[in-house]
C-alpha cells in the first residue's frame, strides 16, 4: 500500500511540474478573486460535530492558496471570507467560531514577508475585537509591496456600491456642487474609485469552489468583465493542481470585453 501511495504522490508531482511548464510564459491574471465554499459540507461529510473544523480547514487552505498565487507571480488576490448576509444568517456559535478563525488567519497572513493585507468591507458591522485585529493588520502591512491580499470581511457587493455613491455625493456636496452637476458628471470610473477596492485592478479571474455557480454578492461591480472558473472540490479539498488548471484555462481564453 505504501508503494502505491508513493507512486500516486510521484505522479501528482510530475503532473504539477507539467502544468507549471505549460504556464511558463503564459498570461496569468493580475488579480484573482476566490470564493471559498463548501467548508460546512466538508465538516459534515467527515463527521465533525460542528462547522468550525471545516472553516478552520478552509482558512488553512486559503493561506496555502495565497502562496500558490504568490509563487506564480499573481500580484493581487481577494478572498471572500464573511459576507454581510453571513453576519445576519449564521447561528451565533458558528458565527463566533468563524470570526475567531478569520482573526487568526488575518494575523498569520500579516506575518508573511512582504505581503500587504487589507480588509475590505463594513468593519463597523463586525465585533470590536475582529475590527481591531483587521485594523492592526492593515496598519502593520501598509508599506509592504509584495502580494496584495484583500480580505472581504463584513462585505456585500450591493452595499459597497451604495457606499461608493454615498461617498461621491458627500464629496460633491463638500465641494459645493449641485445635484444637477453631479448627475451630469457621474461616470463608472468615478464610482470605481470610491469602491472599497478603489485604485486596484478589477479581478481578471473569479474562482469558486464546491461546484456552486453564483456570485453571492461578491465584487459585483468589479467582476463585470471577469472570467469565471468553478471547481467541484469543496474548499478544504482544493489542490494546487485545481488552481493551476484554472490558471491554464484562463490563459487559453479569448477575453472579449463588452461582448
Amino acid at each position: 500500500m505504501r508503494g502505491a501511495n508513493e507512486g500516486r504522490g510521484l505522479l501528482y508531482r510530475l503532473y504539477i511540474s507539467r502544468l507549471r511548464r505549460q504556464l511558463a510564459g503564459a498570461t496569468v491574471p493580475h488579480h484573482v478573486a476566490m470564493m471559498i465554499d463548501g467548508n460546512r459540507r466538508w465538516a459534515r461529510q467527515l463527521g465533525y460535530a460542528s462547522a468550525a473544523q471545516g472553516h478552520r480547514a478552509g482558512a488553512a487552505k486559503m493561506h496555502e492558496f495565497l502562496r500558490w498565487c504568490d509563487d506564480l507571480g499573481i500580484p493581487v488576490v481577494s478572498l471572500y471570507l464573511l459576507s454581510t448576509d453571513n453576519l445576519r444568517k449564521r447561528d451565533s456559535q458558528e458565527l463566533a467560531d468563524l470570526i475567531e478563525i478569520i482573526a487568526e488567519l488575518a494575523e498569520e497572513l500579516s506575518h508573511e514577508p512582504g505581503w500587504r493585507v487589507r480588509p475590505v468591507g463594513r468593519t463597523d458591522l463586525l465585533p470590536a475585537e475582529l475590527a481591531r485585529v483587521l485594523a492592526d493588520v492593515d496598519e502593520r502591512t501598509r508599506d509592504n509591496t509584495g502580494l496584495h491580499v484583500n480580505l472581504a470581511v463584513g462585505y456585500g457587493g450591493r452595499s459597497e456600491i451604495v457606499d461608493a455613491v454615498r461617498s461621491i455625493i458627500a464629496q460633491h456636496d463638500e465641494n459645493g456642487g449641485s445635484l444637477e452637476e453631479l448627475a451630469a458628471s457621474l461616470t463608472p470610473e468615478q464610482i470605481g474609485e470610491h469602491l472599497y477596492t478603489g485604485g486596484q485592478p478589477d479581478p481578471d479571474l473569479v474562482i469558486r469552489t464546491s461546484g456552486e455557480q453564483r456570485l453571492s454578492d461578491f465584487l459585483l461591480w468589479q467582476s463585470a468583465h471577469s472570467e469565471f472558473y468553478f471547481v467541484e472540490a469543496l474548499g478544504p479539498d482544493l489542490r494546487e493542481v485545481d488552481f493551476l488548471r484554472a490558471i491554464r484555462d484562463y490563459a487559453t481564453r479569448d477575453r472579449r470585453f463588452g461582448g
